[in-house]
């Protein structure tokens, strides 16, 4: 296929799945009861042709735990001299790695992922048992975009003056990010997640790598092993929250999120960066006062609706074989040739189409067929 013809494809291919038509009711609550859902995801890119060496990398779901969420396979092709499954880094973040020789006509790879998942809901009345975090390390270190000293620290301060206890903290710096900061639309993609540049130019504005890195930065500047996990909406919303999902064509819907480690609990899903979507975009006019925004901003602290596909929780992320340096998280496809790294927000210079679908088709009620899955 033709990149005009591929271009053109983007834009005349039809959506999967429709919208929700009923509005957003005062409830949302996502829940394990609701059982496993099951998803597929396809990635497919189409380059210029290149009179050098290209690569493309593409996020696959690494990012497994067995009572929400569980990546079953994937399956790619394409016309690239080289494609296979690479794993890096201290965070053991996974992608497809494609390279085509110079000169390669139309260099095009498609991969489809396929995955499980169930809504997560944590109950703050029932502590339990937990084994203890043995890799604490990795989630209160600082990285190139989320330092944890100066005025990061002086804003954990802030914003968990009083708390005592790690649970009291965790939920004080929700808190705080959801009444001080606003979703900007201006901002291309899901932010760069620089929090000193926030912090330091007193604009708490942005998307969510942006927002929620913010919750990432206090909390590990306030000792709570935090992290950020990158991924993409896959369906609606079941809640009506037209803001907080997406089906069809999702090649924009990227999401990031974040989680805090608690002791009696575990890994503690949250998001205030959904909070402040809901506000700016549910609809005209909201305010934190409103009760579908309630509704989130209660619910976001502990729960997920798992219409979203995970990646991983990978920070300055090297990839195999790349000439231009680490980049700071990893839920856009990437790509590079000699003149560079590719603009993956731009689809001028590099196309690539995302499409989501949800399926029955399982195996013993957990899982999908297995056929023709490479993992």
């Amino acid at each position: 296929m033709k990149r005009r013809q591929f271009i053109k494809s983007l834009i005349a291919a039809p959506l999967v799945g429709t919208a929700h038509a009923f509005a957003a009711g005062p409830f949302f609550d996502p829940s394990p009861k609701d059982g496993w859902r099951f998803f597929e995801v396809t990635t497919s890119v189409l380059l210029r042709k290149s009179e050098s060496t290209a690569r493309v990398w593409l996020p696959l779901p690494s990012f497994e735990e067995k009572e929400w969420v569980k990546p079953v396979g994937n399956h790619w092709h394409g016309n690239a001299s080289s494609m296979k499954i690479e794993r890096v880094g201290p965070f053991g973040v996974l992608m497809l790695a494609a390279s085509w020789d110079s000169g390669a006509d139309s260099p095009f790879v498609t991969l489809t992922s396929r995955i499980a998942t169930m809504d997560r809901s944590v109950d703050f009345s029932k502590p339990g048992k937990v084994m203890p975090l043995t890799d604490a390390s990795l989630f209160t270190r600082p990285t190139k975009m989320v330092p944890t000293d100066g005025i990061v620290k002086s804003a954990a301060l802030k914003a968990t003056r009083g708390e005592k206890t790690d649970i009291g903290k965790a939920r004080a710096i929700y808190e705080w990010i959801v009444e001080n900061t606003v979703r900007n639309p201006k901002v291309r993609g899901c932010g760069t997640g620089n929090i000193k540049g926030m912090l330091e130019s007193g604009d708490l504005s942005g998307k969510c790598a942006d927002l929620n890195a913010l919750y990432v930065g206090l909390a590990r500047a306030s000792g709570l092993p935090a992290r950020d996990v990158y991924g993409i909406r896959v369906a609606d919303s079941r809640f009506g929250y037209r803001s907080l999902g997406k089906s069809g064509d999702i090649t924009k819907a990227q999401h990031c999120r974040a989680e805090v480690w608690l002791s009696g609990f575990g890994w503690v899903p949250v998001d205030p960066a959904d909070v402040r979507k809901v506000v700016l975009e549910e609809e005209p006019g909201l305010k934190l006062s409103d009760g579908i925004v309630e509704a989130a901003r209660k619910t976001l602290f502990g729960s997920w609706e798992m219409n979203w596909m995970p990646y991983n929780f990978g920070a300055d992320i090297d990839l195999p074989g790349s000439e231009n340096g680490a980049i700071p998280f990893f839920m856009y496809p990437q790509g590079e040739d000699a003149s560079g790294r590719f603009d993956s927000l731009d689809p001028e210079t590099f196309s690539y189409r995302i499409t989501s679908r949800e399926t029955g088709n399982m195996v013993g009620g957990i899982g999908f067929e297995p056929t023709t899955l490479a993992v």
